[in-house]
């Protein structure tokens, strides 16, 4: 966002805004922004490096068209969360910074945006998995699609074993009588 000019008013922790406030305040955000630039990491790319190599993947993806639109690499750049050492980045990690970093929620706020963007294109193509509606997120109704239809190539296998899919907290049967 540019240096020294007004917040834009309601700007939060993209998690404490409704979906139709994001989309409302998305659109000035991208009125206003110097730049944005987005970066993914696929759900195979989750499975193969874990979470946290895929973030960092991430990352760098949003920083290289960063650069781009830029004309150079950014100096310095604002995370939320931890300290990422394989960045590659100066970068100054602001644990909870959605809430407490104007910059990171804006980011966040685009971010959530676009991925509710991508879970409805998705819900259409893959029908039973609410996923315009869930967002993603493990729910009840998508536990249960998971157990009827199966994984998608969108479904991060490392996060779906079959304990994870169907919570079963019945005890284990006894074991048989003699007789």
């Amino acid at each position: 966002m540019p240096p020294g000019q007004r917040a834009i008013a309601g700007v939060n922790d993209s998690k404490q805004l409704s979906a139709t406030r994001r989309v409302a305040l998305a659109v000035r955000i991208r009125e206003q922004a110097l730049v944005i630039a987005l970066g993914a990491a696929s759900a195979r790319e989750v499975d193969q490096l874990n979470i946290y190599h895929a973030t960092v993947l991430a990352m760098r993806r949003a920083l290289r068209r960063a650069e781009v639109q830029l004309g150079r690499p950014p100096d310095h750049v604002v995370v939320d969360g931890l300290p990422l050492r394989t960045l590659g980045t100066v970068h100054t990690a602001v644990v909870k910074g959605d809430a407490t970093c104007y910059a990171i929620a804006c980011a966040s706020i685009i971010a959530k945006v676009t991925r509710d963007r991508l879970m409805t294109a998705l819900s259409c193509r893959y029908d039973g998995y609410a996923w315009a509606r869930n967002s993603g997120y493990g729910t009840a109704q998508h536990r249960a699609a998971l157990a009827e239809l199966g994984l998608t190539p969108h479904h991060r296998r490392s996060f779906c074993h079959d304990a994870q899919v169907a919570l079963v907290f019945d005890p284990p049967p006894a074991p048989p009588t003699p007789e």
